[in-house]
């Protein structure tokens, strides 16, 4: 995969839809940045990083690469891809917290946001803005922020770090077409954040109950045990958890 580095640019994730020029047949490119302005997160929030220390890249994935109609696969699969890698690198206590926040040591070290470029034939493309905390240690008014290096001591190769994740990426998500929805999910499951133990939770008006992570659905929605045998589904929108 082509690989673009720029210096400061408002977000990766915009930046890279610009390579898309309503051409099915494009390739699969990357587009990392030194620094983000206006870097986005899940829920509506900025991602914040300190320029030259983390990482900050986009993919864009023409859609008929995948051939898939439920698009949190494509999540799960890139989620699952940032953690091999981490591991290769001896990053402890590695976990997804639902969707797609990457933590070790239950500390917040990176977030995936995906987005889709849509036509009048549905989904094209996909974008899969990444950020990852590497060599940064201090994140001002953000307790459960990490790094790489704040978790193991070490400063990381950037460029390194960046060609291994971008060449795990592209690897999944072309062996993706070719796995079962079973399959992803019970790996997916099995490295998210708190499964199996009682967690709270608050909803949209604020209400706060406990909850049992025992999964996911095939949409992505987070399939929790509220009472004894009894499950509810909820969407990203729709509940949070708590720490």
């Amino acid at each position: 995969m082509r690989i673009i580095k720029v210096n400061a640019i408002d977000s990766t994730n915009s930046f890279v839809r610009k390579f898309y020029e309503g051409n099915k047949d494009f390739e699969p490119v990357c587009v990392r940045a030194i620094i983000q302005t206006s870097g986005r997160g899940q829920r509506g929030s900025n991602w914040m990083s300190r320029a030259g220390e983390n990482l900050t890249f986009s993919i864009l994935y023409p859609q008929q690469k995948l051939n898939i109609s439920r698009h949190f696969l494509l999540s799960a699969t890139v989620s699952l891809a940032v953690l091999e890698v981490l591991k290769e690198y001896e990053i402890p206590d590695l976990s997804v917290k639902w969707p797609n926040d990457i933590l070790s040591a239950k500390n917040k070290i990176g977030g995936i946001l995906i987005e889709n470029i849509l036509k009048t034939e549905g989904i094209v493309a996909s974008v899969i803005g990444i950020g990852l905390n590497v060599n940064q240690q201090d994140f001002e008014d953000l307790p459960r922020a990490g790094s790489l290096k704040k978790v193991t001591g070490k400063d990381y190769d950037l460029d390194e770090l960046l060609e291994n994740l971008v060449a795990r990426i592209e690897r999944n998500l072309k062996e993706l077409p070719h796995r079962t929805t079973e399959d992803i999910l019970e790996e997916y499951a099995g490295h998210m954040f708190r499964l199996n133990v009682v967690s709270s939770f608050e909803d949209t008006a604020r209400n706060k109950f406990n909850g049992i992570i025992r999964g996911v659905t095939t949409e992505g929605k987070l399939n929790l045990e509220i009472e004894d045998a009894v499950f509810k589904t909820f969407d990203l929108k729709e509940i949070q958890l708590l720490y």
